[in-house]
């Protein structure tokens, strides 16, 4: 009995030898040679080989902007990023920027700077997404990042600052400002960046003011436009003057807002006004 089971332990060990043996070998061909015939036997095995990114010697990248660089707000801000970083690391990375460039053209100033050899490009409004994405499809061999939108590819991303959680504290400040009740907003466009911004402005302000004993009410005006100092100042006059605001956050790009409640209070009368996204105190005491 024992060398029965000993001798079917041997032929399951063969045969599960010759199996795993005949899956593992490599591909090898076998000619036999049998009465002036010949017979070829090819195994054939495939491998899958993952390419590898090689990234470029040196960065060229591109920065597209919707404003002038000089309007001391977003678009000076996102060239203060790029001037530092250029400086930073010069050794492997070049920059260039084009300013003030209507969302409609992105693509074209993208065009012009994939010709002229750049491989990395930022572009840096919440309107220039869909021009954004459409380039990128045809290049997938390069790299592009969109501030403040949503559209993603394999060779593109997004990026944005919590910056809600700052208006939430300007809110915060607002609420314990505020004589009247009432404060202000001046929005470029109610896309959902700056819905959410003046939503956490809302909370903070309502949070305060009703520990004080205060109804409070948020009026937001609309302008349009993500630089218009003409208009962020009209805007500003109408809140103050025809709904009684005594505090004003706002989402536009220039110091127009600022200079506007510097100018009420050296008239007597108290504006208070949060700086959007630089340090605007040159403009505002």
């Amino acid at each position: 009995m024992l060398l029965v089971g000993l001798a079917i332990a041997i032929i399951v060990v063969g045969v599960l030898g010759y199996y795993i043996g005949s899956m593992t070998a490599p591909t090898q061909t076998t000619t036999v040679t049998q009465a002036a015939q010949t017979l070829t036997v090819t195994t054939t095995r495939t491998e899958t080989v993952t390419p590898v990114y090689t990234p470029p010697e040196k960065i060229r990248a591109g920065f597209i902007y919707v404003g002038p660089i000089g309007d001391f707000g977003w678009t000076f801000m996102h060239d203060l990023g790029r001037k530092v970083v250029a400086e930073l690391y010069k050794d492997w990375l070049e920059t260039t920027y084009y300013e003030s460039v209507p969302e409609g053209a992105v693509a074209d100033r993208l065009r012009d700077l994939i010709r002229a050899g750049y491989n990395v490009f930022f572009t840096t409004s919440f309107g220039f997404m869909e021009g954004t994405h459409a380039v990128a499809q045809q290049y997938p061999n390069l790299i592009f990042w969109h501030c403040s939108g949503y559209l993603r590819d394999k060779n593109m991303g997004t990026y944005f600052a919590d910056f809600y959680q700052i208006y939430y504290l300007n809110g915060l400040a607002a609420g314990a400002l505020t004589k009247t009740g009432k404060v202000g907003y001046v929005a470029a466009f109610l896309i959902p960046e700056v819905v959410r911004h003046l939503s956490a402005f809302a909370i903070g302000a309502r949070e305060v003011a009703q520990q004080r004993g205060l109804n409070l009410t948020l009026y937001v005006i609309e302008i349009g436009a993500w630089y218009d100092p003409a208009k962020a100042r009209s805007a500003a006059e109408t809140l103050v003057n025809q709904y009684g605001v005594d505090v004003i956050a706002f989402t536009e790009d220039s110091t127009a807002i600022v200079e506007y409640a510097q100018e009420q209070f050296s008239l007597g009368k108290e504006i208070y006004v949060f700086s959007h996204y630089s340090p605007m105190y040159v403009y505002g005491e």
